[in-house]
């Protein structure tokens, strides 16, 4: 009884000590991950299948399977992004198929599995990227040559069941350029791309060095890094080197995201003189890209490479450069970006109210 008293009396004088200090904590604020019916996802699928400029990524952050960070998983992008160009291998979930590195796979299961799952619910495209050289494979400097590499990165694609294929055309003084890399592209158009009918995307991404003319119709879309374009007019300059043979519905200009997460790219100003977007933000260069079309005509669309780091930015809420908005916004560029380039996808977003409070719609 005494022994039960003590005790008594410790806890008492225990408790009373706590509650007299100042122990408040502020709440952890867990963000619940977005849950929508199917006819969200049904009306963002035929969305993604309709004619439309198109948001476009180059990724890489997949390969980080332990993270909980969404920025490094395939389920954490952006809904309305389009296609997603596989910047770090391909994930599988298949140990036979990454004995080697001859099918670019890597043995990553989680991923795997969150990608098909975006690809299945959300009409993600999902396309293998390759730089595209012969001199650093197996394969001669011969018509031979090139056709045993295009069926081999045909054989990539399809045994992975991607949807497509991305070359990264930057030869450097390789021999697949020019006549060659032509010759190469009507090889893989007879699998990929719109001569093919497989409904497999065929893309050429590239920097400087501008695709030879004849590919134009065994491909889908023409990616170029339009890394710093400032303006509308810098733009229309990187279109206007091949307008003369690629519809300007093909032509889909990038920003390097990588360098410029912070912002979302460098200031930009407008045919008109405009810096700002829709919300009264500065403008910057991966928004601009997303509003701007070429004098031709509208545009394939606009994207990014190394886009995931923008999933940390602090736009729309750095008033150290002008943000009028108080809460920032993962993916700010992409997600803006969207709905800038295609209002008429607004129907597919998420609630206004959720909007207005989080800003964390995946549009």
């Amino acid at each position: 009884m005494k022994r039960n008293y003590v005790y008594f009396l410790f806890t008492y004088l225990l408790a009373f000590i706590v509650s007299s200090c100042d122990t408040d904590i502020e709440p952890e604020v867990i963000q619940a991950e977005n849950v929508y019916d199917e006819e969200y996802y049904q009306n963002l699928r035929e969305y993604k299948k309709s004619d439309h400029a198109i948001c476009y990524g180059f990724y890489a952050g997949y390969t980080s399977e332990a993270s909980p960070s969404p920025g490094l998983h395939f389920t954490g992008l952006p809904d309305s992004l389009d296609i997603i160009s596989l910047w770090s291998g391909i994930p599988s979930n298949n140990p036979a198929y990454v004995e080697t590195s001859k099918y670019n796979e890597r043995y990553l299961p989680t991923a795997y599995e969150e990608m098909n799952y975006i690809r299945k619910v959300k009409g993600t495209r999902i396309v293998m990227c390759t730089i595209c050289r012969i001199g650093n494979t197996e394969f001669p400097k011969t018509d031979a040559g090139i056709e045993a590499y295009a069926l081999h990165l045909v054989r990539c694609v399809l045994r992975n069941d991607l949807d497509g294929l991305d070359l990264d055309y930057e030869p450097e003084g390789d021999w697949l350029q020019n006549d060659n890399f032509t010759k190469f592209i009507k090889v893989l158009g007879q699998y990929l791309g719109p001569q093919s009918g497989t409904g497999k995307l065929l893309i050429v991404d590239f920097f400087s060095q501008i695709p030879p003319k004849d590919t134009e119709p065994y491909v889908d879309y023409f990616v170029r890094q339009c890394y710093t374009s400032s303006s509308a007019r810098s733009l229309q300059g990187s279109y206007d080197g091949l307008s003369s043979w690629c519809p300007p519905e093909k032509f889909v200009a990038v920003e390097q995201m990588g360098w410029y997460w912070q912002n979302g790219g460098v200031k930009f100003t407008e045919s008109d003189g405009n810096t700002v977007d829709s919300w009264g933000n500065p403008l910057y260069s991966v928004i601009g890209m997303a509003r701007w079309n070429p004098t031709q005509g509208r545009k394939g669309g606009f994207g990014g490479y190394y886009f995931e780091y923008e999933y940390n930015t602090t736009r729309p809420a750095n008033q150290g450069i002008g943000d009028t908005e108080s809460k920032a916004i993962p993916y700010y560029s992409f997600r803006r970006g969207i709905q800038e380039q295609n209002p008429a996808g607004k129907p597919i977003r998420e609630s206004t109210k959720q909007e207005s409070e989080e800003e964390s719609d995946n549009n």
